[in-house]
């Protein structure tokens, strides 16, 4: 049997443009597959926003539709993490709930506070309008009254004057909880954040809208 001798391999010119080819495709590729990935974390992190407004839902739902009133972030102490709004809503979601993070968060200080969200109540409560009302509210209480009572006054008419400023807010300007850092780039405002209505959108801070 006479075996045929004519295979031809690849000149230097076609090597040079199949590596050309290949790398052409590589660089479409690449960013192609970054955007893919930082849509799929956005989406990831708008469905952990919802899922986490579900959970503050539940907690008003069982304290007679009082909004729930917390640090705007926990707190990092050397006996672990205290206060902040995973703590005061265990019952209904589990403190260490892969919905506490956003899939795009990669900072190592979220991971110690527990969350990548901020949750606007607990930072709008320490407006000084908010707080003069309140020392207004405890100045009648009895003498007799104890500091557990005290603390409670405090939180509900912070709650209930929080949550007016919510409601009042036709603009869209406030959401309950959003992410604490610019993490979702590609908007105008690369931030995400859920409202009192319940939907989870990316913030738009200049035109204090939201884009849906």
């Amino acid at each position: 049997m006479i075996v045929s001798s004519d295979r031809r391999a690849f000149t230097l010119v076609e090597t040079l443009v199949v590596v050309g080819i290949i790398a052409l495709l590589v660089g479409i590729m690449v960013p192609t597959i970054k955007m893919v990935q930082a849509e799929s974390r956005n989406a990831g992190c708008l469905s952990n926003l919802h899922q986490n407004y579900e959970a503050l839902q539940s907690y008003q739902a069982a304290n007679r539709g009082i909004l729930a009133m917390c640090e705007f972030i926990p707190v990092v102490t050397p006996d672990g993490i205290e206060g902040g709004l995973p703590n005061l809503l265990s019952k209904y979601i589990p403190v260490d709930s892969a919905s506490w993070f956003c899939p795009a968060d990669f900072d190592s200080e979220s991971t110690e506070t527990g969350t990548s969200y901020t949750y606007m109540p607990g930072l709008l409560r320490y407006a000084p309008e908010i707080q003069f009302e309140v020392l207004q509210a405890l100045f009648l209480l009895p003498p007799s009254t104890i500091e557990r009572q005290r603390m409670r006054v405090r939180l509900e008419t912070e709650s209930k004057l929080v949550a007016r400023i919510f409601e009042n807010d036709t603009s869209g300007l406030f959401p309950l909880l959003m992410d604490s850092e610019d993490r979702h780039f590609g908007t105008r405002e690369p931030r995400n954040g859920v409202y009192l209505d319940g939907s989870s959108r990316a913030i738009v801070i200049e035109a204090n809208t939201a884009v849906e």
